[in-house]
């Protein structure tokens, strides 16, 4: 089977590139890979309870797709809705070939095409394509960041990752402690909370936690009296200015930020909490990635006495539970450790040019997306700093436009060549937190400027991607004969 284009993953990012080129590239066919049986990546994949956005849906939704539902910060279900809807209304999932798993892509220069091998039902298939677009998200679904504990064996009770979530498991009245202060963590203790007797957070160092209103108070003001659509655009565009001025303030003035937000959580926890040892980062703010918690409910839990957090080191599990280096122990029922995903690059995809090994960490990254001196092929990596959907939205428009410049000049291929004085020395992505470090060495350098420059900055981002010359001095458009 051979498609003009081939989009790996029915995700957010999956579902968007296919609406973008429906809607741009309308002479084009194409098909999405995905490798599980069900469309929503993420939002199908995980199912610990309590499962949520960390962004707001007006920002994670698509910008072609208002969100109407009440909650601005939405459930995992409520999400998959969104996207079921989204598919089924402009006719997407007809185009999706499930349990369809890529293993590796090689392009073949004389014949301008990607050659593809896929698992189906163990079965291995080819397919070719004329532009491979890679959509799969950022992080391993098989091998989530699972450090080995001493003495794990000993524990007598039940120990499983949030990614590997057993929907049969019954937590009610159970003592549980969830390793980690990331995103994971604190949306899982309050939500275990609720049927729980008591939900210990266990974190080496603290996060930054910010309480957030789940309803948007002036989106909800706003669709009282406008239309849906104009509603969800300015809201929209209320929040991603808000966010942009937030993050940029934080760079600006940390100590200033930092002071801020600790005083926040201080106001929602009273005097009597030690806020100073349990929520006060070492790092500054947007090092790493916020922890958001809808109304406050990890605070409340606290308050009610149903959830606590200890900030400590792991010496060993023990039978009952946790030894800490302090010499504090923490007994369990269930112990959760929520240490976090492994990155992943190129969707976990082995590429090869005419048989030749492509190692991504060799590469710059042209505009965050694609890779310097690999032919017809982008990647979807959303932003860090802001919702993942709006960088990814870029993306897909960016892909659209090189398709419909390629027919122009009647050409079948582009191609950004490295520039050898881009000065190669940066990271792909300026964050500190643990999956980003750990995938350092095999992430896309990039450079000081653009075109190799990723911004992380969405208002930036919208003149060098939608609105620029596709022509630079970079980007290469020709025929391989």
């Amino acid at each position: 089977m051979h498609k003009d284009v081939i989009v790996i993953g029915a995700g957010i990012s999956g579902i968007g590139a296919a609406y973008n080129l429906q809607k741009s590239c309308k002479s084009k066919s194409y098909c999405i890979l995905e490798g599980r049986d069900n469309i929503g990546g993420t939002w199908d994949l995980f199912k610990y309870p309590g499962i949520r956005s960390d962004s707001d849906m007006h920002t994670l939704g698509f910008r072609f797709k208002p969100w109407i539902n009440k909650k601005s910060i939405a459930d995992g279900p409520s999400i998959m809705n969104y996207l079921n809807e989204t598919v089924d209304e402009f006719n997407i999932r007809e185009n999706i070939l499930f349990n369809h798993k890529i293993l590796s892509a090689n392009w073949i220069t004389d014949k301008s095409h990607w050659s593809l091998e896929i698992i189906n039902n163990n079965e291995k298939l080819n397919m070719t394509c004329n532009f491979l677009f890679m959509c799969g998200g950022y992080y391993s679904y098989d091998n989530p960041y699972r450090p080995k504990f001493p003495n794990e064996e000993s524990f007598k009770g039940i120990t499983l990752h949030p990614q590997f979530w057993d929907e049969s498991l019954d937590y009610t009245n159970k003592k549980i402690i969830v390793i980690g202060s990331g995103a994971t963590a604190v949306t899982l203790v309050p939500a275990l909370a609720q049927k729980a007797n008591h939900v210990c957070m266990l974190q080496r160092s603290p996060s930054y936690v910010i309480a957030a209103p789940e309803e948007d108070a002036i989106n909800k003001r706003l669709k009282k009296i406008l239309p849906k659509r104009t509603a969800y655009f300015l809201t929209r565009w209320k929040n991603i200015l808000l966010t942009s001025l937030f993050f940029k303030l934080s760079r600006r003035y940390p100590e200033r930020t930092k002071t801020r937000l600790v005083n926040q959580v201080k106001e929602e926890l009273g005097d009597n909490f030690d806020v100073d040892k349990h929520f006060t980062p070492s790092y500054k703010p947007w090092d790493q990635r916020m922890c958001l918690v809808p109304d406050g409910d990890l605070f409340n839990a606290m308050k009610a006495g149903k959830a606590s957090v200890v900030t400590d080191h792991i010496e060993s599990f023990t039978e009952k539970g946790i030894n800490l280096k302090s010499g504090e122990q923490l007994e369990a029922d269930i112990i959760i450790t929520a240490t976090g995903i492994e990155l992943n690059v190129l969707n976990d995809v082995k590429v090869y040019i005419d048989g030749e090994d492509i190692e991504p960490h060799n590469r710059l990254a042209y505009k965050g997306m694609m890779l310097g001196g690999v032919p017809n092929l982008a990647f979807s990596f959303g932003y860090v700093n802001a919702s993942w959907t709006l960088r990814a939205d870029l993306t897909c428009e960016y892909v659209c436009r090189l398709l419909n410049r390629m027919d122009k000049e009647k050409v079948s291929i582009c191609m950004p060549q490295e520039d050898p004085l881009a000065e190669a020395d940066d990271d792909y992505i300026d964050f500190t937190s643990g999956y980003v470090q750990r995938a350092l060495d095999r992430l896309p350098r990039q450079g000081k400027k653009s075109p190799w420059r990723n911004y992380q900055n969405y208002l930036l981002d919208i003149f060098y991607i939608r609105l620029f010359s596709l022509k630079d001095s970079t980007m290469r458009f020709y025929n391989s004969k």
